[in-house]
């Protein structure tokens, strides 16, 4: 004869079960994209006031390394010879060749002034070159 359990008996919990407390903890749901309700820490008025001197002293450095490199190099794009007045002078970047915004020699060997658009196709070659050659992965 076979038993049949009743919706009153006393089954064993599932957790007992060594099989089942495995896969109890195994959730096959996706976790929620929902943005999380824990508060993140707020940053201090320290954190914002050492992010403001970095700012400050990058503009700085940028200002100082664009002044003397306008003054060595003067107002014209060293790829295509464009020269520019006070007006336009915005639109003349300084470009480091190394790539490190960081190295600057005093006498501005790793600098040239590049326009804009100059400056933006220097680094489009770059990204093109990797993208051709596969270093991009």
């Amino acid at each position: 004869m076979i038993q049949r359990h009743h919706r009153h008996s006393r089954a064993a919990p599932l957790a007992s079960l060594p099989f089942l407390a495995i896969a109890l903890d195994f959730n096959p749901m996706p976790r929620s994209f929902r943005p999380s309700k824990r508060r993140r820490e707020r940053p201090t008025a320290d954190t914002g006031e050492l992010v403001r001197e970095a700012r400050r002293q990058a503009l700085e450095r940028e200002q100082g390394y664009r002044a003397r490199s306008l003054a060595l190099h003067g107002w014209i794009c060293a790829k295509c010879a464009r020269e520019f007045e006070a007006d336009t002078l915005h639109l003349l970047t300084v470009h480091h060749k190394d790539a490190n915004n960081n190295n600057n020699p005093p006498d501005g060997s790793n600098w040239e002034n590049l326009c804009a658009y100059c400056h933006e196709d220097e680094h489009s070659r770059g990204r093109l070159a990797d993208y051709l050659s596969g270093r991009d992965e």
